[in-house]
């Protein structure tokens, strides 16, 4: 599988299709490309499979839940630099410190803003670049 690659390639790991769908709308028309998987063991093979320069993690999925599935990527070496950011509607106190605790590199909550999301991930990326 060849994306053509502008900004970045972007795993969007979410069992919503409807957010799916809105995500990879918006950010593809960021000039970014988007792979998608809709539980952790998808997940996992897609960033074997790519170029991933970042991973949207949902956070309250079926099988395994984000925090869960954030942990077991950082703990591949081969994976860990990659930014993985939290997108969820848990917006309890505490929520954004727990996703934070699990490796996750960053938190946007539900609903998502499509007007900054482009620029939080640019931001992310470029961090991830410069370390």
């Amino acid at each position: 599988m060849t994306l053509e690659v502008k900004k970045g390639i972007i795993l969007y790991v979410e069992d919503n299709p409807d957010n799916r769908s809105l995500i990879r709308r918006v950010l593809e028309a960021e000039d970014y490309a988007i792979v998608e998987a809709v539980n952790a063991s998808q997940a996992l093979e897609k960033l074997e499979g790519g170029n991933i320069d970042l991973v949207l993690m949902d956070i309250n999925m079926p099988d395994m839940d984000g925090y869960t599935l954030t942990a077991k990527i950082k703990a591949i070496s081969k994976f860990s630099k990659i930014p993985i950011v939290a997108v969820t509607a848990n917006v309890m106190r505490g929520d954004r410190e727990k996703s934070l605790g699990a490796g996750c590199d960053g938190y946007i909550q539900k609903p998502i803003d499509i007007d900054t999301l482009s620029q939080q991930i640019e931001r992310f990326i470029i961090r991830s670049n410069n370390v």
